[in-house]
């Protein structure tokens, strides 16, 4: 799969087929749309293609506002994304940076410059309720009727139902948010999962008699947030168990800089630079901040010993 920071240059632009969307989780919803521009890009011949958006455009917004608050929690960092998308069979993918200038562009500018100059789309599928465009002025109509001014094919996405629940990135955060994991794996087709490079802390675990793997979350809001019961791979061949931390550290550090902190069980490898996946199976509590260190180690200790014991029943059952 291809990666291009912005639009491809000369060289690079091939007709594709299609789709438009922040693609946070890369859901099963997700993935059932994936499947379709697969298909069409297969049926004439093309390569299949995903705009994506980085920052999320309502993160952007967010910023400009002033109001973090309204920014979404993200379900997903940028690599963890690309990787699922790669894994769906995706061709190329185009990360269009979201900001001032791409906000402000009309409607048929970013039809113009982006789909038909920039990607050379000839067949596009988008929610019939999609808008883009300055001030989000434009809409399905609009890039139907720009499909037939211009040789391409446009589609209306489908909803892709769990049961009787539309399966969506905000069904996904709701989950995530409730600590919910087998809800997450329902609607994500498999587990929650965040990757990262091994990262030198404050070393401050180690002193504690907890020492910890350290992943930045380079995202302020992140979907699930606490104190979690995990199992990491890329150490070893077998998955192996652990106690996390995802959050801000309100004891330790007052930044607002988001961390997650790894305590793997009975490990001593030199892990720093390493690319690991952290798997979430089960949240213990959320975060919360403590008077001393002494109180700290405390809750660790505490935390940790009720991860061994959900390991412990999960051998046992």
């Amino acid at each position: 799969m291809k990666v291009f920071r912005g639009l491809p240059n000369a060289e690079s632009r091939r007709p594709c087929a299609l789709t438009i969307g922040n693609f946070d989780g890369v859901h099963r919803g997700h993935r059932a749309l994936l499947a379709r521009v697969r298909e069409a890009a297969a049926r004439l011949g093309i390569e299949s293609a995903v705009m994506t958006f980085e920052p999320h455009p309502r993160e952007y917004f967010a910023q400009q506002a002033g109001d973090a608050a309204r920014a979404p929690h993200r379900i997903a960092n940028l690599r963890d994304k690309l990787q699922a998308l790669e894994a769906c069979g995706v061709d190329r993918v185009i990360v269009e940076h979201f900001n001032a200038s791409f906000a402000a562009q009309s409607p048929q500018r970013f039809i113009e410059d982006v789909l038909v100059g920039g990607l050379h789309v000839k067949w596009l599928i988008v929610g019939d309720d999609f808008r883009f465009g300055a001030r989000r002025a434009g809409d399905f109509r609009m890039l139907t009727e720009a499909g037939r001014r211009y040789g391409f094919d446009v589609v209306a996405l489908p909803a892709v139902m769990h049961g009787e629940a539309r399966i969506s990135s905000s069904a996904v955060r709701e989950a995530l948010q409730a600590g919910d994991f087998v809800r997450a794996e329902e609607l994500l087709g498999h587990p929650y999962a965040i990757s990262g490079h091994v990262q030198h802390g404050r070393k401050l675990g180690r002193t504690i008699g907890f020492p910890t793997l350290n992943l930045r979350v380079a995202h302020k809001r992140p979907a699930a947030s606490g104190i979690f019961v995990v199992q990491v791979h890329g150490l070893a061949d077998a998955p192996l168990p652990a106690v996390a931390s995802l959050g801000v550290r309100p004891t330790v550090e007052d930044n607002g800089r988001v961390l997650l902190e790894v305590h793997v069980f009975d490990f001593a490898g030199d892990c720093y630079g390493r690319l690991v996946r952290v798997e979430f199976l089960h949240k213990l509590r959320d975060e919360a901040r403590y008077d001393t260190l002494e109180a700290l180690t405390q809750a660790i200790d505490n935390d940790a010993r009720a991860a061994r014991e959900f390991f412990a029943r999960r051998i046992a059952a």
